[in-house]
């Protein structure tokens, strides 16, 4: 079976939960929803009751026929009542399994909506650390698909409580007709329940590895989608498809596996009840032939034997089928209780930060092995406006990760206006912070809809506004639609260049205190590099930001340069000085920055 999960190992984040934490943390979502499940259990109760009843007017009914059976005149009189008991109990327990079935339907879906909700809240919650280290495909299924699997415990629960409760009465029944042919069928009891539990470890593994494989193939489509471009580009769709081939024969092989395993547990035990029920058929009936018993009484003692195994099998199978909910609930909880790497000691709000910025002495690097930055050190006074630069590599995208509270440090101290960064609340912090990164996300909807993003419940008149301060909102004309127009998936609907305008008017409308850019125009042709730039010239006024530089236009405009290198500083002061210094700037301006200087003659190299 080994070769069948081979490549199904855990996430960093899974942990292992008993039944028992599970069930408890499962009965916690169903507490709201108390009163419903009363009326349910009252449902089944009396609905288990009415089906054991069942028999019990079927004996009373051959015990009148053999009554009645040299006085036909009379056979109404002793047995129509029964007819008449036997239609209503049908009909009442149809009624109460109908209304047992309506709630429970209605209950489980409430739940498994507040669990989805749970889960969502919970991926919106994880730090960006989080998304680098574990596939979006996989945390994907949790929340869609595990959190639907849920269900599966509550509805085998529910059937639990019905056939518990019917076995109690039968089985009294049974004691009742006669207590040596009942105690046949408890000594075969222990057997079908021994049986049943031996598939319940296998079973709780294949399903544990079928939500995994289930995770690999979402996390294979969602990759291959995504980067359907690049497969196109270098024609590789065939090999794509070959490994979906891969993860997909696994996913068949292990439900093919599972479900073996799941159709063997009632056939196995079915054997064994029948071998039960035969045994108390002969010696049942050996005592109807002397009278100890009459017909009625050995058939309904057949016929509750009959219902008693069902239900007593699927009580001993339960904890294995039971597994198929527990695994999908195991794998949702695993992803709520994930443990934040960013953790906040305290919650001040930060009605307006000024935006002074400092780093003393921090230590942070995305993996243990390796440090990014070391002792770093570095001030950024309110209201300037800082241009990074340096190789790939050289901590630039870091320090405004951290600054973001993106990322946790792991030494050193970082200050915001004085006060610690793991003090701030960060719902309040992060609206006074606006990102602009270099491949700038657009969700799907309008133009309209993805700047005012920006800003909740922004006015149609806030967002043109906003708009209109990007190059006096020229940018506009080239949409088809303006405003209105559909971005698509991603942003893929409109140009790069529009997809940073978009970007651009969305930090804008939110008005941040600090802004960090990691090169807007990196991407975009002169002409919107010119829009772009007007627009940055206006925002960047008064506030701090940190721009992460690929230009030469945003390096002028900066009010001081730091040149990075291996995390460190090496380098910083403004354009002319640096240059003149002929230090490392100089060297990077000569590599990457003066081509793009409209005095720069490629003749002169």
């Amino acid at each position: 079976m080994g070769f069948v999960m081979d490549g199904l190992s855990a996430e960093g984040y899974d942990r292992e939960y008993t039944d028992g934490q599970l069930v408890r943390r499962i009965v916690k979502y169903f507490r709201p929803h108390l009163a419903i499940m009363l009326i349910v259990g009252v449902a089944v109760l009396v609905a288990a009751a009415l089906d054991a009843t069942l028999p019990v007017l079927v004996s009373a009914g051959i015990d009148g026929l053999a009554a009645a059976a040299d006085m036909r005149r009379e056979l109404w009189d002793r047995t129509g009542w029964l007819v008449v008991a036997f239609a209503l109990a049908g009909a009442l327990s149809w009624g109460l399994n109908f209304l047992r079935q309506w709630l429970t339907a209605r209950a489980v879906g409430d739940v498994v909506l507040e669990l989805r909700y749970d889960a969502f809240e919970a991926v919106m919650q994880r730090d960006m650390s989080f998304y680098d280290e574990f596939s979006t495909g996989r945390i994907v299924s949790r929340v869609t698909s595990d959190t639907q699997d849920f269900s599966n415990v509550v509805t085998l629960t529910l059937n639990l409580i019905s056939q518990v409760l019917q076995v109690a009465i039968l089985l009294g029944i049974l004691l009742y007709i006669d207590a040596r042919l009942a105690l046949i069928a408890l000594a075969i009891a222990p057997v079908v329940v021994g049986i049943a539990l031996a598939f319940r470890h296998i079973a709780r593994v294949v399903t544990v590895q079928a939500r995994r494989v289930l995770a690999e193939v979402n996390a294979n489509v969602q990759e291959s989608l995504t980067g359907i471009s690049v497969a196109k580009a270098f024609r590789q769709e065939h090999a794509v498809y070959r490994l979906f081939l891969g993860v997909n024969d696994q996913s068949y092989r292990l439900n093919l596996l599972q479900g073996y395993i799941f159709s063997s547990i009632f056939p196995v035990l079915g054997i064994v009840g029948g071998v039960g029920t035969a045994l108390i058929v002969y010696f049942g009936g050996l005592r109807a032939l002397d009278g100890s018993i009459t017909a009625g009484e050995w058939f309904l003692f057949v016929q509750v034997v009959g219902l008693f195994w069902f239900p007593l099998t699927s009580i001993a199978s339960f904890w294995s089928q039971f597994q198929l909910g527990l695994s999908a609930s195991e794998r949702v909880f695993a992803l709520i209780d994930a443990e934040a790497r960013v953790v906040q000691t305290g919650a001040v709000p930060s009605e307006r930060v000024a935006g002074r910025i400092r780093f003393e002495g921090v230590d942070f690097g995305y993996s243990d092995k390796e440090l990014v930055l070391e002792g770093f050190d570095l001030t950024i006074e309110a209201g300037e406006t800082v241009a990074l630069v340096g190789h790939t590599g050289a901590g630039k995208s870091s320090i405004g990760k951290l600054v973001a509270r993106f990322y946790e440090f792991q030494g050193g101290r970082l200050t915001i206006d004085g006060r610690d960064i793991r003090t701030l609340d960060l719902a309040s912090y992060r609206r006074q912070l606006g990102v602009v990164q270099q491949t700038p996300f657009l969700f799907s909807g309008t133009v309209r809809d993805n700047i005012g993003y920006g800003k909740e419940g922004a006015a149609d008149a806030e967002v043109l506004a906003a708009a209109a301060r990007i190059g006096g909102g020229d940018w506009l004309g080239a949409l088809p639609y303006g405003l209105d127009t559909d971005v698509g998936e991603g942003g893929r609907g409109v140009s790069m260049g529009q997809r940073q305008l978009v970007a651009m008017a969305r930090v804008l409308l939110q008005d941040p205190s600090i802004l960090i850019l990691d090169e807007a125009t990196a991407s975009v042709d002169p002409l919107t590099e010119a829009q772009i730039q007007e627009g940055l010239d206006e925002v960047l006024a008064g506030r701090t930001a940190i721009v992460i530089a690929h230009r030469l236009s945003t390096v002028r405009s900066a009010d001081r340069i730091l040149v990075l290198e291996a995390g460190a500083v090496v380098e910083q002061g403004s354009h002319e000085q640096l240059l003149a210094r002929g230090g490392r700037y100089a060297e990077l301006y000569d590599t990457y920055f003066r081509h793009q200087s409209a005095a720069y003659d490629p003749s002169a190299v």
